[in-house]
C-alpha cells in the first residue's frame, strides 16, 4: 500500500544537505512507513540526477552508490501504466499544463490512484492543484 506518489525532486532532497528540510525528512519517514508509488522512469531519473551531481563534484562516487542503495531499500513500487498511455491522458495533460511528459506522468499517476503528490517542482505542484490532486509536500 503506497501513501504518496513520489517525484524524483522530493526524493533527491534527501540526498543533499542543503536541500533537506523538516518537511522532506517527514516525507522520508512517511515513505519508509507506508511506501510510495512512482512512474516506471523514476529510478533512471533519480540515478541520472545523482550521477550529474557526482560529475559536478557535489557528491563523491561512494556517496552516490550508497544513496542509490538506500533509495532501493525503500518500499517504492513502480507503475508502468503511464508508459502505455502516451497517446491518451498523459500527453493531453502535458500539453494542457505545459509539463514535460516525464512530469505529467507523476501528476497523472497521482490523479489516477487518488494519492497525494510529493514534489518540489513548482510547475508540477501547480498542475496537480489545478486538477484537484492533493500535495504531500509543498515546494
Amino acid at each position: 500500500m503506497s501513501v504518496v506518489v513520489l517525484d524524483a525532486s522530493a526524493a533527491l532532497a534527501w540526498c543533499f544537505d542543503e536541500e533537506r528540510t523538516p518537511q522532506t525528512e517527514a516525507l522520508l519517514r512517511r515513505v519508509e512507513a507506508g511506501g510510495a508509488l512512482v512512474p516506471s522512469h523514476w529510478p533512471v531519473e533519480v540515478a541520472n540526477a545523482l550521477l550529474v551531481a557526482e560529475r559536478r563534484q557535489r557528491l563523491k562516487a561512494p556517496a552516490v552508490d550508497g544513496l542509490l542503495e538506500l533509495i532501493a531499500s525503500l518500499p517504492i513500487s513502480l507503475d508502468g501504466r503511464a508508459a502505455t498511455n502516451l497517446s491518451g491522458s498523459l500527453l493531453t495533460l502535458a500539453r494542457e499544463r505545459s509539463l514535460t511528459v516525464y512530469d505529467a506522468a507523476y501528476v497523472e499517476l497521482a490523479q489516477r490512484t487518488d494519492l497525494p503528490l510529493a514534489t518540489l517542482d513548482r510547475a508540477m505542484a501547480r498542475a496537480a492543484r489545478d486538477i484537484g490532486v492533493p500535495l504531500a509536500l509543498e515546494p
